[in-house]
């Protein structure tokens, strides 16, 4: 019982992303095994053949080489089988329209999950949504496998696509410059410089020193520079 608990519960930020084998469209993956050195955005949809989740495939689908141009590998799942999944992608090809795109064709994995395994492991079921569908979750996954963002949606409403691609080009910014990103913050914004650590280091701050060339401090604790460009 406890270990069913636990399972069904959500990883959070900074965990070691469950790991998981499962059938997809695209044949067995075995996760993350098969994407080290990469990031993963798993995202769950509620079931195939449904209005809301057709626009968010076709998205997904029309962005996949903005994802893989940032190293990134799309994986999606729902309770459904692979035959449905097929027929679904395949409908969506030949028939779905959707802000100018259309023959949309699906080339990333998705799980079959009708026995609820992989679901379970991510906590994507919420039985006070549905207890037959699972909810709209997207995981941030990054090459080492950790668990780095999670953004959930309801039944009704579609994900915002450029908030997924931006919050993941926020985080390759920080870990490549370990700098923080603003409210708002998109490519080519200006950074957070970290917050002083020590007394000393703020009130270095304070007097303008140690401050990288084309920063602009506005208090201690404060300090912008430009946009990491190498």
């Amino acid at each position: 019982m406890e270990e069913q608990k636990l399972n069904d519960e959500m990883p959070r930020l900074g965990d070691t992303a469950p790991t998981f084998r499962a059938e997809t469209t695209q044949g067995t993956i075995n996760f993350p095994e098969d994407y080290k050195g990469k990031w993963v955005i798993l995202f769950s949809h509620p079931a195939d053949f449904t209005p809301v989740c057709t626009t968010e495939f076709m998205t997904f689908a029309s962005m996949t080489d903005q994802f893989r141009a940032l190293n990134t590998e799309l994986i999606g799942l729902s309770i459904d089988s692979n035959q449905s999944h097929i027929a679904w992608i395949r409908a969506i090809q030949e028939k779905a329209e959707f802000k100018g795109m259309k023959n949309v064709v699906v080339n990333f994995p998705i799980i079959n999950d009708i026995k609820m395994e992989v679901s379970k492991k991510y906590g994507m079921i919420h039985p006070n949504a549905s207890n037959t569908s699972a909810v709209r979750a997207t995981f941030f996954i990054d090459p080492e496998s950790k668990v780095r963002a999670i953004i959930y949606y309801p039944l009704t409403n579609g994900r915002n696509f450029q908030e997924i691609k931006r919050i993941l080009m926020a985080m390759q910014t920080t870990d490549k410059y370990g700098v923080s990103t603003p409210a708002d913050w998109e490519p080519g914004d200006e950074v957070i410089v970290p917050a002083p650590k020590t007394a000393d280091e703020a009130f270095q701050r304070a007097q303008g020193q140690g401050q990288a060339q084309g920063s602009r401090m506005v208090d201690w604790y404060l300090s912008f520079q430009p946009a990491p460009t190498n």
